[in-house]
């Protein structure tokens, strides 16, 4: 949850999309763990004056809480803690070797027990229990199983979002007892069963009463061969209460108007600043100051889903073209090594920052004409939205939330807000790529395409809306 812990989307959703709820009247509780690297200095957290022991298979974890409360919102958060479980540097995994934590399974177990007792402790008994990927995907199994027959939750609804279904939280079947959950959830095709591992993803898929996911298209995507990761079987079964509603962007913060880590500020009617942020991030980068030449920027996990195998096949002609480059981001070795070599292969034309930047990405965006995201597949994305407001053109393939929000340029009549390709092919990227560079090249054409893409609207006022309906719908 922004700001406290981020990893992708999901940490700027929910410390959106709560807060927008609750600025509508709706009492909302955010809870999330007590890790041990939380920047908390601004919101004077609360310890509670009670601890609550949490079984875990045949032994018992306490579990510690502390509130606090954010001032321009009143959003109340609840951090659950256990000091064995959650004061680490990682999230999910190791810092230093990248490698899952042993006790995932245990951990989230914990904090799915922990936030229903929790909530019992405080005496809040929420209409809605709003689930955000695997780790919290146990609640609703527990609901309909363990507590089922608990009258403090009578009537409570579950609703699952699924960020990433890449991401499902699969452990080994050994673990299983430590979740304190009847046996016959684990036999074969049942609720967690999955390919003789423990699937917490699936049995949240199950047991939810609603689920939703981050984009319309990644809805429908989700449930093909293709896109599914397995689970596609699972959530066909679900499709009439599977919706996808798309991400929102908090422009209180993404927007080149008031953005306080540009070194220009601009609008869509004085384009100006955003030259001078390109001949700034230029000569930062060490790069020569060519003003004709378009600047690509990539924010991006430098994984495998966010088409780093396209960018590697492609390189030699992609830097064969008239571009420079800076790329953001942190993830696997070999695309490191891949970048790092590129960069030594073509000094004049790109700089690698291989760091999770929150300021440099904000001056990338502000900097750069082009934004290049080939993902091989993207639940929504928010690189392109931020783009969009920035006026820097995207260019993305045809997956997920960017076929949702980014429309092909016409050239015929001039309308659009950025450049589309609909394969996962090298030839494909490129093909969009010179099609961008042969409209920057005509100033009058460019300058419409980008204040095209500043006049779009995604803020989370429109998709908070699309929850509170779902929402209503579910409780009657």
């Amino acid at each position: 949850m922004v700001p406290f812990a981020k990893t992708g989307g999901l940490g700027d959703v929910v410390g959106a999309l709560p807060a927008q709820l609750a600025r509508l009247g709706h009492e909302v509780l955010v809870m999330i763990p007590h890790y041990g690297f939380l920047d908390t200095a601004d919101y004077h957290l609360e310890p509670l004056a009670w601890s609550l022991k949490i079984p875990i298979g045949t032994s018992e974890e306490v579990m510690t809480a502390s509130m606090a409360r954010d001032r321009r919102s009143g959003l109340r958060i609840c951090f659950i803690g256990n000091a064995h479980y959650f004061n680490r540097r990682g999230l999910y995994f190791h810092h230093d070797t990248k490698e899952d934590f042993a006790d995932n399974d245990e951990r989230f177990a914990f904090f799915s027990r922990s936030v229903l007792e929790a909530a019992r402790k405080l005496d809040f008994k929420p209409d809605i229990v709003h689930l955000h990927d695997w780790q919290a995907g146990l609640i609703a199994v527990y609901l309909k199983t363990v507590y089922a027959d608990d009258p403090f939750f009578d009537g409570v609804k579950t609703v699952l979002t699924i960020h990433n279904l890449a991401h499902q939280g699969s452990f080994e079947a050994e673990g299983f007892p430590a979740l304190g959950l009847p046996d016959s959830l684990l036999l074969p095709t049942a609720p967690l069963e999955f390919f003789g591992k423990v699937n917490f993803l699936k049995g949240a898929i199950v047991h939810a009463d609603l689920i939703t996911t981050v984009s319309p298209r990644y809805a429908e995507e989700i449930q093909t061969g293709k896109f599914g990761c397995g689970l596609d079987g699972v959530l066909r079964k679900r499709s009439d209460d599977l919706h996808g509603i798309l991400n929102g962007v908090d422009y209180t913060v993404w927007s080149p108007s008031r953005d306080h880590h540009l070194p220009f500020r601009y609008y869509a009617a004085n384009l100006s600043g955003k030259r001078m942020n390109k001949v700034e991030l230029l000569g930062a980068a060490g790069l020569p100051i060519r003003e004709t030449t378009p600047l690509v920027g990539m924010v991006t996990r430098l994984v495998h889903q966010k088409g780093l195998s396209l960018l590697r096949d492609a390189a030699d002609r992609l830097f064969a073209m008239n571009i420079q480059m800076v790329v953001l981001g942190t993830g696997e070795d070999k695309f490191h090594k891949l970048l790092l070599h590129l960069q030594t292969k073509y000094p004049d034309k790109l700089k690698v920052y291989l760091a999770h930047d929150e300021k440099m990405a904000h001056q990338i965006e502000g900097a750069a004409d082009i934004f290049l995201m080939p993902s091989l597949f993207e639940p929504c994305g928010l690189n392109q939205l931020y783009s969009l407001k920035y006026g820097t053109v995207p260019v993305i393939n045809a997956v997920g939330g960017l076929a949702d929000t980014v429309v092909d340029y016409d050239p015929d009549s001039g309308e659009g807000t950025g450049f589309v390709f609909a394969e996962d092919t090298p030839e494909a990227m490129l093909t969009a790529l010179e099609r961008a560079l042969a409209v920057y090249a005509r100033r009058r054409p460019w300058v419409k395409l980008m204040k095209a893409g500043m006049k779009q609207d995604f803020s989370w006022a429109q998709a908070v809306d699309q929850y509170v309906i779902q929402f209503e719908k579910l409780i009657g």
